[in-house]
């Protein structure tokens, strides 16, 4: 096993009260992928923190190798003293890096360099701070939320980054499908105390379960335990009175091990506040189009929205995604077409730019919107800190500024207040940002069981999945041209539609040529009937050993998969890795040219018989 190249021991820290962190282990190997995951306000963006030496811990030990170099992603990048995008990242090169590298990051994040970094968006600020934080090539890459603000397009280019990369990368995310594909080990920061899982993300949550079953396993035993000695204790024969001292001290000692421990923390419990059902038909769009600076957003896009749909819209940011959710709400007027919306709607809204609050409002007077200390909630009236408990608020924080507030409790408090409010139509913009993955539970959990109608943009991919019944997506996802396709299902299933649409479209391109190149071929012929294509020999043999090549090349990819999956083989073996990944990317590449062999030769054998 290699020496680690980072090492945090017994670290712990408080800011008074109940520690964030207490007692926590850390171990980084060369090579290694570990995703952090816990519960918003577990203390997993300190712990990066103290990973990055931004922080110091009050008490434990922190090991790095000298030679190595760290960058540090957080989820603010400060861009003061920086007139351009280039000159920020380039800022984190050290002295014996490469400048072409800034160049092809920045290239491949859709930025030329020279924006001024005071008028970037969310996501070109997220992508300028990976560009500088992924330039070096470190030794550790320590992310934290690399994905807020990205597109699929975005989030799915630096997946395969970081699996080309041979930094040792420990990162926290919301995206399940991100931590999955880049995971190999996963570290649970859960009640000030991290434990460590040697396998990806997407086994993290039934071993998590499986912990706290038998966590509350043990305390019940305890609690039994305490009753048979509390029972003891008071009809117990008398013994010598130095095994009874000794007895009740552990008495004391069990009570007082149940009384502080820490149980997990609960989930948030809501009630969506419903109005009555609006008309069945609740949006009916018919050819509406949008253009801005003569750059076409929309064209010619019809849509009938039902009663009871939960429809996703997806796509690369300035899409024109917001834009025709406005349109199709009546926010925003289109060019050309009609929208026309549907009776009783009452319209609940999350706005991805949590454009509506106020950094100097306080929780309770935002939830209640300034009028008292209670709110309706289902039409009952309810005080302001039950309600903010059933989203994890402590009572405590109802006087609490909201600029005091992280990221994730933002987005939960919004939460709160959009479903106090009675709607049957629910828009939801980029609602996943910050939320931790219990919220993101809870939230899918709204949207699956709400009786009314959703529209949802989102790049989460895994959210999409599991709640979307429509997908919406450009037509052309590279260079949107205003063309927007409606699909069956969530994201897998649009991505499935989109390659069975792309191989018809190959299919039917190469039928045409063959048949154009046939009829070509015979009309140089003498006379209709002097004979007849046939396929060669060559391309026979072909034809029948093709699907056998293919099925061993499968074989051979999942083979080479599964070598690399090894957590341990980098830091064992950095060449092997490095030539299992060459010769994996080619055998990918063989295995394509393979099947579109097979579907040409295919198709000319059917154009033949036919």
């Amino acid at each position: 096993m290699a020496p680690p190249i980072l090492k945090l021991e017994d670290v712990s820290l408080s800011f008074g009260g109940t520690p964030l962190l207490d007692g926590v282990d850390l171990q980084v190997e060369p090579g290694d992928r570990i995703c952090l995951v816990g519960r918003n306000g577990s203390g997993k963006s300190t712990l990066l923190k103290i990973a990055a030496g931004q922080v110091e811990p009050q008490s434990g030990e922190i090991f790095r190798h000298p030679s190595s170099t760290v960058r540090y992603l957080s989820q603010s990048p400060d861009f003061d003293g920086f007139e351009t995008v280039r000159a920020y990242a380039e800022a984190g090169l050290g002295p014996a890096d490469d400048l072409h590298r800034v160049t092809y990051l920045l290239d491949q994040l859709g930025l030329t360099g020279e924006e001024d970094p005071a008028s970037l968006s969310g996501g070109e600020a997220r992508r300028a701070a990976l560009a500088r934080a992924l330039a070096p090539d470190p030794d550790i890459l320590l992310l934290d939320e690399p994905t807020n603000h990205l597109d699929l397009p975005a989030i799915e280019w630096l997946e395969e980054e970081i699996r080309r990369m041979k930094s040792a990368v420990l990162v926290i995310s919301h995206d399940r499908r991100f931590l999955e594909r880049v995971s190999r080990v996963t570290l649970w920061l859960d009640r000030g105390r991290a434990q460590r899982l040697e396998k990806d993300f997407s086994h993290f949550e039934a071993w998590r379960d499986e912990v706290l079953e038998a966590e509350a396993t043990e305390q019940h035993k305890l609690g039994r335990q305490i009753e048979r000695e509390e029972h003891w204790l008071r009809y117990g024969v008398t013994a010598r009175r130095k095994r009874n001292v000794r007895r009740l001290g552990e008495l004391h000692a069990l009570r007082k091990e149940h009384r502080e421990h820490r149980g997990p923390q609960g989930r948030a419990s809501v009630q969506v506040s419903e109005a009555r059902d609006s008309g069945k038909l609740v949006v009916e769009a018919e050819g509406i189009a949008k253009t801005y600076e003569s750059r076409p957003i929309v064209r010619d896009f019809s849509l009938r929205i039902h009663r009871g749909e939960c429809i996703g819209f997806v796509g690369p940011n300035g899409a024109g995604k917001t834009t025709l959710l406005k349109m199709l709400t009546g926010e925003l007027a289109p060019d050309a077409g009609f929208v026309k919306l549907g009776t009783n709607l009452e319209i609940a809204r999350l706005d991805q730019k949590r454009a509506a609050l106020d950094p100097d409002d306080t929780l309770a007077h935002y939830l209640t919107d300034g009028r008292g200390e209670n709110l309706l909630v289902n039409g009952e009236q309810k005080h302001v800190t039950g309600y903010m408990k059933d989203f994890l608020f402590a009572p405590e924080q109802a006087r609490t500024p909201i600029r005091n507030l992280s990221g994730g409790e933002k987005a939960r408090l919004v939460l709160a207040r959009i479903l106090a409010k009675p709607s049957n139509l629910l828009i939801l913009d980029e609602p996943t940002n910050d939320l931790d993955m219990e919220t993101l539970d809870l939230l899918e959990e709204i949207v699956t069981g709400y009786a009314g109608t959703v529209l949802l943009v989102s790049h989460d991919r895994d959210f999409l999945d599991r709640t979307a019944a429509v997908t919406i997506a450009p037509a052309d996802t590279i260079n949107p041209d205003g063309r927007w396709i409606v699909y069956a299902g969530g994201y897998t299933d649009m991505l499935a539609q989109r390659r069975d649409e792309a191989k018809a479209e190959k299919a039917a391109n190469e039928a045409a040529k063959s048949k154009k190149s046939a009829e070509s071929g015979s009309s140089d012929k003498p006379s209709p009937g002097s004979g007849s294509k046939k396929l060669s020999y060559k391309q026979k043999f072909a034809l029948e050993t093709l699907p056998g090549r293919i099925a061993e090349a499968e074989t051979k990819i999942a083979e080479i998969e599964r070598k690399m999956a090894d957590p341990q083989l980098f830091a064992r073996d950095p060449d092997g890795f490095a030539k299992l990944a060459k010769t994996l990317e080619a055998s990918r590449a063989e295995h394509e040219a393979m099947e579109s062999e097979w579907l040409e030769l295919e198709i000319l054998r059917e154009e033949i018989e036919s």
